[in-house]
């Protein structure tokens, strides 16, 4: 018994074998748009800068070691 899977974009279409995971050239660049634009983020915890510690490297201290 073969289920075809459905597009992870759309859920609606079947999966193309050109367009793997998705159905179309269409889902597959909205997908990679979601991505670039931010929409979609991976859980992480946040990063601090290093400039917040107090000890990260200025300029002063690069000219020193020069």
């Amino acid at each position: 018994m073969s289920q075809q899977s459905l597009c992870v974009f759309c859920r609606r279409h079947a999966v193309e074998h050109a367009w793997r995971p998705f159905c179309s050239e269409r889902c597959k660049l909205q997908d990679l748009a979601r991505w670039a634009d931010g929409t979609y983020r991976i859980a992480a915890e946040p990063v601090e800068d290093a400039d917040s510690d107090g000890e990260g490297d200025d300029d002063e201290s690069l000219k020193s070691e020069i």
